[in-house]
């Protein structure tokens, strides 16, 4: 009667200690910075659930970047080359503590949302379109950020054209 008792528990230690390897703590990354982790010996594969939340970049085998994309509640999940889950951690984005400033206009009886116009402060304030803006306010601020990586890429092409 021992025996099976003592094999019974000594399974379930095994199945106990597999299950805490899968779960992982909660990692937190800011909208649009990223967050350096260290993967599990033996990680094959790396899969974001929602890639619109948070992305993730492979450094080398040991290393990789999660970048905030948008915000909410997503999983990283990561898989040895026999196909178990090693590492299922939850990934929360969600804006910064320090240096931002949002200002909320309205919302008074009746009004359906607030208008947030957020800002990036250190040492001035700089206006800076985040999601969950009103489109129309969003789309007024948003367009010179959107713009910005194209101009610099013309840029460089008539730099590359003129030699220089």
């Amino acid at each position: 009667m021992r025996r099976p008792l003592l094999a019974a528990a000594l399974a379930l230690l095994t199945l106990a200690a597999q299950v805490s390897t899968a779960g992982a703590a909660t990692i937190s990354a800011v909208i649009d910075q990223g967050v350096r982790i260290s993967l599990p010996a033996g990680a094959r594969d790396v899969m974001v659930g929602n890639p619109a939340i948070a992305d993730i970049n492979l450094v080398d085998s040991r290393t990789a970047v999660i970048q905030g994309r948008g915000y909410g509640v997503t999983n990283l999940m990561i898989i040895d080359a026999r196909g178990r889950t090693i590492q299922n951690s939850q990934i929360v984005v969600s804006a910064p503590d320090v240096n931002r400033v949002s200002i909320y206009r309205g919302a008074g009886a009746g009004a359906a949302m607030a208008n947030v116009s957020n800002f990036s402060c250190s040492p001035r304030c700089e206006r800076t379109p985040m999601p969950g803006e009103l489109d129309s306010e969003y789309s007024r601020y948003a367009g010179g950020f959107t713009g910005y990586a194209a101009r610099a890429a013309e840029a460089r092409r008539g730099v590359a054209q003129n030699g220089q």
